[in-house]
């Protein structure tokens, strides 16, 4: 059985301010700790090696029982980081008062607990908090029938109840907000976009449900700003980049207009930004898509986003979106300055992102070296895409890798490969359902170019495929491939001569 490594992915996830409060708060307690040698060997470590593990501590009592030891000091761990955050997040806080009101009330000390009730209620619903406003009025409910056997009957219960009855609804309204949202995010992380008329159709019906499409349908806050980002996934989804700037612009408005929700929803608040930024890129507003990503990177630190699940989703925007940007603009000697700045510097957290954040900087890294002619090195990150046998997660990235492929392996003339390359990047475009034809136009020229003896025969070629790639692009559905590899320069670059990163440049601003 493979030794566990989640003991050493939760200490490398550790903060130099977490592990000193680790030491000092562990410190206190008597007895042997052994863990603090463990924990210090393997925070030493880059790669976990737990051989290395028993080979140092070989002649430690405590090293006979390695599994149990571990697991010690990852429950340790966690009870550290439940104190040093303790008071940091709205569900901590309120959870810690409930237990309060708890605990008075079992001392009988109902005047106390009421205190803490009354305080309590006020930061549940500054921040929309409605599980724990259930709880909280619950308690209420007890406390005010105490009230009753007191003599004391200056609270009315059907006040409370009616509060409760709201409060309900408001959960039950946010409730079915989050399934519509769960519908539209699988099809945008399946894809990016709708590959396939059943898709569409089922990003209209979500447009339509009469949830996102009503007027004042939603009962709180946080489903107002719910219901305008599914509004703005649709969009993206469906390729309106007009729409969904306006979208994304009202989820950022409201959270912003209300900070304490802003702290409790910073996830959303970044991607909110983040598909701002696409929204601007897509429109050829450059300027104000790099303002989006350095308003994102200024967020770095602040209360409510310094997180490392957050700090890790910023710095990917920071590192693979910034790429992208300056890939689409053909700034790709700005795109290659930060892939090479960036790389080694946030090797190990790309390696802990998620694998749509990998294969996203992985692709793009891939496209700038390629647009740069180093296309050896760009296969090599291509090849950590083609590798992987993912079925469901981001297929538009999966598909737009085997068109990269096949032209990193015509430029290295690999023409032998390519015949299998091309018929294997045609199966999988089948598998995947897709109803978009400007791949398998490509990828069939592509195949008739490599098999040509001369570069007088290629041209005419590559003016036909040219000629039927223009036709197909007017299609907005077929245009989605410019957003990855910019098909139609790379065709013209082979017919006039002209540096691919030139013509890139030169669609954005003809000046140059």
């Amino acid at each position: 059985m493979k030794p566990s490594n989640e003991l050493f992915h939760l200490i490398k996830s550790l903060t130099k301010s977490e592990k000193r409060f680790f030491k000092l708060s562990s410190s206190i307690q008597s007895g042997e700790k052994n863990y603090f040698k463990l924990f210090d060997f393997i925070d030493s470590q880059s790669v976990y090696d737990e051989a290395k593990v028993k080979e140092h501590f070989k002649k430690e009592r405590f090293i006979k029982h390695l599994p149990s030891e571990k697991n010690h000091l990852y429950k340790l761990i966690l009870k550290s980081l439940r104190q040093f955050h303790g008071e940091q997040s709205t569900s901590s806080i309120l959870k810690q008062e409930i237990k309060n009101i708890e605990l008075l009330y079992d001392k009988a000390l109902h005047k106390e607990a009421k205190k803490f009730l009354k305080r309590a209620k006020k930061i549940a619903h500054e921040h929309e908090e409605f599980y724990f406003l259930i709880e909280l009025i619950s308690w209420e409910k007890v406390l005010t029938e105490e009230s009753y056997e007191s003599g004391d009957f200056d609270i009315d219960l059907n006040n409370i109840i009616a509060e409760e009855s709201l409060v309900i609804d408001k959960l039950r309204n946010l409730a079915a907000y989050h399934i519509l949202y769960s519908r539209i995010n699988a099809v945008f992380r399946s894809d990016g976009f709708a590959k396939n008329e059943e898709q569409r159709r089922t990003v209209d019906e979500i447009a339509n449900h009469e949830l996102i499409k009503g007027k004042n349908t939603a009962l709180s806050k946080r489903a107002a700003s719910i219901c305008y980002y599914i509004q703005g996934l649709c969009a993206v989804t469906s390729r309106d980049f007009e729409l969904s700037y306006t979208k994304f612009n009202r989820v950022r408005l409201i959270l912003d207009q209300n900070p304490k929700i802003k702290e409790d929803l910073a996830q959303r608040y970044v991607l909110t930004l983040f598909h701002l930024m696409q929204s601007y890129t897509n429109e050829k507003n450059f300027e104000m898509a790099h303002e989006m990503i350095q308003q994102i990177k200024g967020l770095k630190g602040k209360k409510g986003f310094k997180s490392l699940h957050l700090t890790l989703r910023i710095n990917n925007i920071l590192l693979t979106d910034q790429m992208h940007l300056y890939n689409i603009q053909g700034q790709f000697d700005k795109s290659l300055a930060v892939f090479e700045n960036g790389y080694q510097e946030n090797k190990e957290l790309i390696k802990r992102s998620s694998k749509e954040h990998q294969i996203k900087f992985y692709f793009n890294a891939a496209y700038t070296l390629f647009a740069m002619s180093d296309y050896k090195n760009a296969l090599q990150f291509i090849n950590m895409i083609l590798n992987d046998n993912e079925q469901q997660l981001r297929q538009d990235i999966y598909s737009f890798s085997r068109i990269l492929n096949l032209l990193l392996h015509f430029e290295l003339t690999n023409y032998d490969y390519l015949e299998y390359s091309s018929n294997s990047a045609i199966r999988y475009l089948n598998k995947t359902k897709r109803d978009h034809q400007i791949e398998k136009v490509f990828i069939r020229q592509i195949k008739k170019i490599a098999k040509t003896a001369t570069q007088l025969e290629t041209i005419p070629i590559y003016k036909e495929t040219l000629k039927q790639i223009n036709t197909l692009l007017e299609d907005e559905n077929e245009r989605v491939i410019l957003d990855y590899i910019d098909v139609k320069s790379w065709l013209e670059s082979k017919i006039t001569g002209e540096l691919f990163t030139d013509l890139v440049k030169q669609k954005v601003d003809p000046k140059t």
